[in-house]
């Protein structure tokens, strides 16, 4: 009895842990339509250099979502079996997620 809801748990969260990668590409995919639609803005919206930088945060900001999605994927991946390699990608992740949002936080705030 113990193994079949032992099993029903890992079924549960290796799909869990599938929509949420599928989470995570659906928003890089609209981060990319996003920032090419900022990039053919007319214009008036934003020019030069202006554009640009908008289009790195716009990037960037669904980036960083993106990020979180992975994360967590890899969290539920890591409760199951919790390898030294699991939890260095789970860090390795975290770290660029981290350094991430710092940057565009800070970008945002000489943006502003």
């Amino acid at each position: 009895m113990f193994e079949l809801a032992e099993h029903l748990l890992q079924q549960g969260v290796q799909w869990l842990r599938l929509l949420v990668d599928a989470a995570g590409v659906f928003v890089v995919a609209v981060g990319v339509v996003m920032t090419v639609k900022t990039a053919w803005a007319s214009p008036g919206q934003a020019a030069g250099a202006d554009r640009f930088g908008l289009m790195r945060m716009t990037l960037g900001r669904y980036l960083a979502l993106a990020l979180e999605f992975q994360l967590a994927a890899d969290v539920l991946a890591t409760m199951l079996s919790p390898s030294w390699q699991d939890l260095g990608k789970l860090a390795a992740i975290a770290a660029i997620r981290t350094g991430l949002n710092h940057f565009l936080a800070k970008e945002s705030r000489e943006g502003a």
